[in-house]
């Protein structure tokens, strides 16, 4: 167990530090929001070059194409844009002007601390052998639902943007976003409780319920800090909001109300 934590902490290490340096060189801070989803991808691949069985490789497939699919896609977004105000409220001023060891602890260390954090349930898996099989493929379902809302969420979202002001409605409130306000946000945790229940709970009971807060976390963050709470605040001031959030559900979907 203690080699495979080494493995996540090296994985993260590399990521993040790789990712300061671009950041430094670019003076953009928001470059780690592209890091964010390679280093899980960079841990999970490490733990399973290291402790190469079939589970761990199922564990490093799943994680690379959800991890990969997020680099990308917010790489392809954040093309041409400056900081992000995020990083600049965060740090008290725009990018590293504001100091490289206020960057790098409270950005770079601070997500890379939270990643090996939340990747508990693989390097649990890597250290441990696999108990129940059916679990892993349970897991596999419950991450392609996670994936599914997330990829097709940002489908629709980029789909209304491009669509001309004056010809979209003020709030997109069609297809998954009538039946979550965040369907990408809850994507993203939903695939985190799926590769808790293929990693971990497949150990058996006892390596599940000792990991089960890593997915929790996950999940506390993306919905109550980082994702849906901030992303609230600056949709909430758009008219016809209060209309939308009466009729559908903040995180957890459900069928879209008249």
């Amino acid at each position: 167990m203690v080699t495979a934590i080494v493995v996540a902490v090296l994985g993260a290490a590399l990521v993040m530090g790789g990712f300061a340096a671009l950041s430094k060189a670019r003076d953009r801070v928001a470059v780690v929001d592209v890091a964010w989803g390679l280093a899980f991808v960079t841990i999970a691949l490490l733990e399973a070059i290291v402790f190469p069985d079939t589970h761990s490789w199922v564990l490093a497939a799943l994680v690379t194409v959800w991890g990969g699919r997020l680099a990308w896609h917010i790489a392809r977004r954040s093309r041409g844009h400056g900081e992000d105000p995020r990083y600049e409220k965060m740090l008290g001023g725009p990018g590293w002007s504001s100091g490289a060891g206020k960057v790098i602890t409270r950005v770079f260390l601070t997500q890379a601390v939270v990643a090996l954090l939340i990747s508990a349930p693989l390097q649990v898996a890597a250290a441990y052998d696999v108990r129940w099989w059916p679990a892993v493929w349970v897991g596999a379902v419950v991450w392609a639902i996670g994936l599914f809302f997330e990829v097709v969420g940002d489908a629709q979202l980029e789909a209304y943007k491009a669509t001309p002001r004056e010809s979209r409605p003020k709030i997109l409130d069609t297809g998954l976003w009538g039946w979550t306000r965040h369907p990408n946000y809850f994507g993203d945790a939903t695939v985190w409780w799926g590769l808790w229940i293929a990693g971990a709970l497949a150990l058996g009971w006892l390596p599940g319920l000792l990991t089960v807060w890593a997915p929790a976390l996950m999940t506390y963050f993306i919905r109550n800090v980082t994702g849906a709470a901030l992303l609230e605040k600056t949709m909430s001031q758009r008219p016809g909001w209060d209309e939308y959030a009466a009729r559908v559900p903040l995180f957890f979907p459900r069928p879209p109300r008249r």
